[in-house]
């Protein structure tokens, strides 16, 4: 049996008694897209960052309790995993203390210059991610983390510390300061060898909703040993038509400028999203990327699709 069902049939074998606080939780993602990739046209059946997890908690006293979270990745299309062949991968997994005076966690997860995005990613996990044209979006390993107590209110600060485990790499910083609320987000992050050895990201992102309409803006700054600065913008809207329809458009771009020549990157994507219930969605999408160097095109694909999105 692979170790990554364990958590699975365990929460579903023992009794609900056995623990004091657990959630099953996941989604199925599939979508059919039309894709046109190194000028070939093929049809495609995708499992969007498909999902399956279990978190919970175990209450210590009144003011300590312990947390945990078991989350995997599942194909929904052809099971395969990719190039790992394994029907589950290893996403957000962790285990720690929560208390009044902030949360610890250590283990496998999002950085906090991932997260710092939010919902500025209007396509997240589509072929329009926003991963083709920013470096910050990296799932560490051997990660610890502390963050701020929800007694801060709207503020909040993750402090994360990334092992190495190699002498001869450098152990990884990443810090994000976030202000909140329903309408505003703010948010200033950094880091240092954590997506790459000897490189360092700041970022910058704002999300601001009025009425129906959702703006976002994401810029991040890329810097390495070698002094070759690579700059990431992402700005993305959202229309609420109906409560139950929304159209959405994101664009993207990264740039470098080195010694070596130029290279830029090229993101755009429109898209609409259809609520069918409280927990599923349909959704379809059109994604372009570019890529040039020196002005020289070596990359124009596209794909167009539609898909449902189903949680629980």
């Amino acid at each position: 049996m692979k170790k990554a069902l364990l958590p699975l049939l365990i929460a579903s074998l023992l009794p609900a008694a056995a623990f004091a606080d657990v959630t099953v939780y996941g989604k199925a993602n599939v979508s059919i897209q039309s894709a046109e990739e190194a000028d070939e046209d093929q049809l495609e059946v995708v499992s969007n960052a498909s999902r399956i997890g279990v978190k919970g908690s175990e209450e210590i006293n009144s003011d300590l309790k312990a947390i945990y979270q078991f989350e995997y990745q599942t194909e929904v299309d052809d099971g395969a995993g990719g190039s790992t062949n394994q029907t589950f991968t290893q996403r957000n997994i962790f285990v720690g203390l929560q208390g009044s005076v902030g949360t610890i966690i250590a283990g496998k997860f999002d950085t906090p210059t991932k997260t710092a995005q939010e919902k500025i990613d209007l396509f997240n996990d589509l072929e329009g991610d926003i991963n083709y044209v920013v470096n910050g979006e990296t799932r560490a390993n051997n990660i610890v983390q502390y963050t701020t107590p929800a007694a801060w209110g709207a503020f909040a600060i993750n402090v994360a510390a990334v092992a190495a485990e190699n002498a001869e790499n450098d152990d990884g910083t990443a810090i994000s300061l976030t202000y909140t609320t329903p309408s505003l987000y703010l948010a200033v992050a950094g880091e240092q060898d954590v997506s790459f050895q000897e490189a360092d990201i700041v970022r910058l992102v704002g999300r601001y909703t009025i009425g129906a309409f959702q703006l976002g803006a994401l810029y991040e700054k890329a810097s390495d040993d070698t002094d070759d600065d690579v700059d990431g913008l992402v700005v993305s809207a959202k229309f609420n038509a109906t409560d139950k329809f929304a159209l959405k458009a994101q664009y993207g771009n990264m740039s470098l400028d080195d010694d070596l020549g130029d290279a830029d990157r090229d993101q755009l994507s429109v898209g609409f999203d259809y609520s069918l219930s409280k927990n599923t969605t349909l959704f379809g999408y059109y994604t372009q990327e570019k890529y040039e160097e020196d002005s020289f095109e070596l990359q124009d694909d596209q794909w167009i699709g539609v898909g449902i999105d189903l949680k629980f």
